[in-house]
């Protein structure tokens, strides 16, 4: 069927309803005071990204190809516009949480921020010993006299404009050589005009080195300033007695979706950190301006910065949520965050056993962060040490910033293992870690592959090869999220260890066509993009519309993180149509409507924002009652599906799939944090059965991974020890 414009919401907007989700939980009541401070600073840093790199993104197609439209039938122009308004909007909505809800209950709390006004003389006067000691050495005021003369700020930095009136006794005038005097009309230029007319712009742009949060003496709260407001406060130290006319504080957003010329394995490391580079000095995409900024000044930035009145966003209050994460993080106040939920060790994948030998006996499944991710870590350190591993293949996409994954690569390495990593050097905003620990391994020995020409590596799985009394065994695990111990405590995602023979063909034969950059043999039971992957999703769904269509019936039930891809939401809406009954839970962006007459009556999509970032990618298909489960590194979007390395793994063993069974229809339970998606565009809260009790799906999650491993532990102990005789 074709289908027209409106049988699809636009991935932007889509995006922008995630984000507001987000931020709604910095104005939920349920939700601790300290959290809601996180998930606003979640929902601006989220939006930076969105800026550099989908707004980045149509900057670009907007001035190469005006005329070319989304499947909504909208140019990027027009996007940019529809973009601009939503945001302008969200930005008025995260003032408000902030300044008007956040601000006040904390202050009830004792946790207060001061204003220059508000500072007492003792508090004054130690706040004075500080800027002098710990700023005045580190700030660089920069005089604008001209266009010119404005210096390029890299992105995201925080920056403090001064305009003062340009009193001739209180500057700094430097001598003129006599030569200069001639004029030279040829050399006069609109950029060397004055920017004012007896007046001078004066920047300071604030490092990473000067914190943002000043804490500040007191008796009894927990007092802090913003370090713009510090400044405000010593102007004189700077500037002397010359008259400020006013302050604000900017903030630049450029283009990071910036193009990479791949010509080759050693060009691209060389054009990773160009890019790398150029990024700093990109276009500006977002200024964000304090809204009380004045019209000469707001005029004087945009002509110096270069930037129309598009991409002007006044902001009422502090600028860079973002560093809010510091306030959220504060130490003590365990009554204004969330309970603890530490990570349960599985007793599945004991640490007194041998992992390979766990591993032998079944496939195991781990559930993040409910389970430790110890025993992936565990699973490569073992393999750096087993005297009969002969061999590791590993693909990296993000790393945490002490990895012990990379460690246990280069311990490999050195203890004689034949060890190869696919580092992928294009993970945007991670390139420049990746080239360190891309150089950290090659000099410890491992064979560092840097991606694919053209595409991305996206695929998490480690491959051990281990030599046995019956022969060379590869031992697996296959992930939905990245090798990165860090965000494993904040991700919901899935790993599965097995030793399964046809699946270990598979893998080796993906990871080897990788690096020897040819075409795999064809695959068993691995799915990999951008070869077959779309094409086995499609034939998954088709054989729904099949049985449903001959009165079998059929179902799907997938959890991803977006579903952009036109082609595979095309096949559920006829599915829908045939009566397969498909239950969706998308966190992020969907672009396909639900509930839609004629079309989508038998979808249902839901999305789940809570303490944890929902990030695993679970795929259920009926198959007419033989059901089949997989695990997918890939959400349903183009860049997966064909221009990215990813891998759909089928989930063979029983207690595996009955538990990813369980987790998915955990899901669709939550009546405390699911919203779900109308055919308007609307998330709205599920609608609670009668009598239902509240169901909160990540505390079920977490509660039944204690209780499964009390359980487990349990029979363990359980031994019957008769009493003897002692005769």
């Amino acid at each position: 069927m074709t289908l027209s414009p409106n049988c699809f919401f636009s991935r932007e907007l889509s995006w922008l309803e995630f984000n507001q989700r987000v931020l709604d939980l910095a104005m939920d009541e349920r939700v601790p005071l300290l959290e809601r401070v996180k998930f606003l600073a979640i929902s601006a840093s989220n939006l930076d990204e969105f800026f550099m790199v989908r707004v980045g993104g149509l900057s670009l197609v907007a001035a190469q190809n005006a005329e070319l439209k989304d499947v909504t039938g909208q140019t990027a122009q027009q996007q940019l516009a529809v973009i601009r308004d939503r945001v302008l909007e969200m930005n008025r909505f995260q003032s408000n949480v902030l300044l008007r809800n956040l601000e006040p209950r904390l202050a009830e709390k004792g946790i207060r921020r001061l204003t220059p006004k508000s500072v007492n003389e003792i508090q004054r006067a130690h706040l004075r010993e500080k800027f002098q000691d710990e700023v005045m050495a580190v700030l660089t005021p920069m005089a604008i006299d001209a266009k010119a003369d404005f210096p390029i700020l890299s992105g995201a930095r925080l920056c403090v404009c001064v305009r003062l009136a340009d009193k001739k006794s209180g500057r700094l005038t430097p001598a003129i050589d006599a030569e200069e005097l001639v004029p030279d009309s040829s050399m006069k230029r609109e950029s060397d005009e004055r920017l004012f007319k007896n007046e001078r712009l004066i920047l300071l742009p604030l490092g990473r080195s000067v914190e943002r949060f000043w804490m500040v003496p007191s008796e009894r709260d927990f007092c802090y300033m913003l370090i713009e407001d510090v400044i405000s406060m010593f102007f004189v130290e700077l500037f002397g007695e010359q008259e400020v006319l006013e302050y604000v504080t900017i903030r630049v957003t450029r283009n990071g979706d910036m193009a990479l010329n791949e010509d080759g394995r050693t060009d691209l490391l060389y054009g990773m950190k160009q890019m790398l580079r150029e990024r700093r000095t990109a276009d500006c995409v977002r200024l964000t301006i304090s809204s009380t900024a004045s019209k000469v000044m707001c005029d004087a930035l945009q002509r110096c910065i270069d930037v129309d009145d598009k991409k002007v966003y006044p902001i009422e209050g502090p600028l860079a949520l973002t560093d809010y994460f510091f306030l959220a993080g504060i130490s003590g106040y365990s009554e204004l965050k969330d309970q603890v939920w530490p990570s349960v060790e599985s007793p599945e994948m004991p640490d007194d056993k041998n992992i390979f030998d766990v591993i032998a006996e079944r496939d195991r499944l781990l559930h993040h962060p409910y389970q430790s991710y110890d025993p992936v870590v565990r699973f490569l350190q073992t393999a750096a040490t087993d005297r009969n591993v002969i061999a590791i293949k590993q693909t990296l996409y993000r790393t945490s910033r002490d990895s012990k994954i990379v460690a246990a690569l280069r311990d490999a390495a050195k203890n004689g293992k034949n060890v190869t990593a696919i580092l992928e050097l294009k993970a945007r905003f991670d390139e420049a870690r990746n080239i360190h620990w891309a150089t950290e391994l090659e000099d410890a020995g491992v064979d560092v592959i840097y991606g694919v020409r053209g595409l991305k590596t996206h695929a998490k799985v480690c491959i051990v090869v281990r030599r046995e009394p019956t022969g060379i065994r590869r031992y697996m695990h296959f992930g939905t999220g990245n090798y990165n111990e860090s965000t494993a405590n904040m991700y919901g995602d899935v790993s599965l260890f097995t030793c399964d023979d046809q699946i270990g063909n598979d893998a080796v034969n993906v990871f080897n066509a990788v690096s020897g950059l040819t075409i795999p043999h064809q695959l068993n039971k691995l799915s990999a993009a951008p070869l077959d992957l779309r094409e086995n999703l499609q034939h998954l769904i088709d054989l729904e519309i099949a049985n449903a269509e001959s009165g079998v019936g059929g179902a799907i039930t997938a959890k991803l993180n977006s579903l952009v891809d036109p082609q595979l939401i095309e096949s559920l809406y006829k599915a829908s149509q045939a009566g397969v009954k498909i239950r969706l839970n998308i966190r992020g962006i969907c672009c396909l409507i639900p509930g839609k007459k004629n079309l989508s009556e038998n979808i249902q999509v839901i999305s789940i924002v809570d303490r944890f970032l929902e990030h695993s990618r679970i795929l259920l298909f009926h198959q007419a009652g033989d059901e089949r489960m997989f695990i997918s590194s890939a959400d349903w979007m183009i860049r997966n599906l064909d221009r990215r390395i990813e891998l759909l793994v089928p989930v063979l063993d029983l207690k595996c799939k009955q538990r990813l069974t369980r987790i998915l229809n955990t899901y669709f339970e939550d009546n405390c944090n699911a919203l779900e998606l109308s055919s308007n565009g609307k998330y709205e809260p599920v609608k609670r059965k009668k009598k239902k009790t509240d169901f909160r799906a990540q505390r079920q999650l977490y509660d039944e991974a204690r209780q499964y491993a009390d359980s487990l532990k349990l029979s363990e102990k359980t031994v019957f020890v008769p009493h003897r005789s002692l005769e």
